[in-house]
């Protein structure tokens, strides 16, 4: 039997008022329609919930059974219906460790003012997916890095690029130089995350830069403290992001900048007709991130 939940409603009011005038008067309703839905409700049950009086309205038995589960019931339907209004109103944002970590709060920030009242989920991918959930459509836009595997599946648009670096142990024979030139590295061995491949693979062990020479793996790492575990522990050596020798500075680690390789990409990257919130969201990329090179600027709507 499905009772539509005003019903219960009006039987709750009309329980804890014991008047129907009160009742209708707290419900903002005429008391003989409020009398028609009484009826209406006791009909579908089968059974009388009040009985007259001349102090009002009286609960039955019947009535008195439900009166003490309808409370939880209604608070129940209020909790999933706050729950998946909530739901529609929240932003699944994938990213990779160190991509836009400069901008994010900023980008957050543009999109809230746009969306009052949405909330954005960030989650963080492993370097096993470099295309931080767009993939398997866990998230329907993310900030990542180029080059972006699979990309004419989706929309993309480049925000900044920096330079590269090398990561290396902090006892290497080069970590107190100023820079290094990439041919200095090519007999290094080097610290991989499970999924480079194509030209991801090519992008991040600089491979078009080695002169055919052979990358020697040190170490598998999915997870930017096993990455930074294996370089310190002296299994191999890694061209990371500029960036990476602020958010992940560690005593036992150098961090050297490399000349001989090209930068790295920050981009945002979505899903197609993924709506207008993740268009807004894009945008607010753009205008952030363009505000913060220009020093002005704010996210358009």
């Amino acid at each position: 039997m499905d009772v539509d939940t005003r019903l219960l409603r009006y039987f709750a009011a009309i329980a804890e008022e014991g008047n129907l005038t009160r009742a209708a008067h707290r419900l903002f309703v005429s008391q003989p329609s409020l009398t028609k839905q009484l009826k209406h409700l006791e009909s579908q049950l089968g059974v009388r919930l009040f009985t007259r009086s001349s102090t009002g309205m009286k609960l039955t038995e019947a009535g008195h059974a439900l009166a003490a589960r309808v409370p939880p019931v209604l608070a129940g339907w209020e909790a999933a219906v706050s729950g998946t209004r909530s739901a529609g109103r929240v932003l699944r944002v994938g990213f990779l460790a160190s991509a836009a970590n400069y901008a994010m709060q900023d980008i957050v920030a543009a999109f809230g003012r746009l969306h009052p009242g949405w909330r954005v989920d960030l989650r963080q991918a492993p370097w096993s997916d470099p295309t931080a959930g767009l993939a398997a459509a866990e998230v329907p836009v993310a900030l990542l890095r180029l080059p972006l595997p699979g990309d004419e599946t989706f929309g993309v648009r480049t925000l900044f690029s920096e330079s590269r670096c090398v990561a290396l142990p902090s006892a290497h024979p080069l970590a107190g130089r100023a820079s290094i030139a990439f041919r200095e590295l090519w007999d290094d061995p080097v610290i991989v995350a499970p999924s480079l491949k194509g030209n991801w693979r090519e992008h991040w062990l600089a491979l078009s830069e080695r002169d055919g020479r052979e990358v020697r793996v040190g170490a598998v790492a999915d997870h930017p403290d096993e990455f930074l575990g294996a370089i310190a522990g002296g299994y191999g050596v890694a061209l990371v992001p500029a960036s990476t020798a602020h958010f992940y500075a560690r005593p036992d680690i150098a961090y050297v900048p490399v000349t001989g390789v090209s930068p790295s990409e920050v981009a945002v990257a979505w899903l197609p007709d993924a709506g207008e919130a993740v268009a807004d969201f894009v945008q607010c990329c753009l205008d952030v991130t363009r505000s913060r090179r220009t020093g002005c600027g704010t996210c358009s709507g």
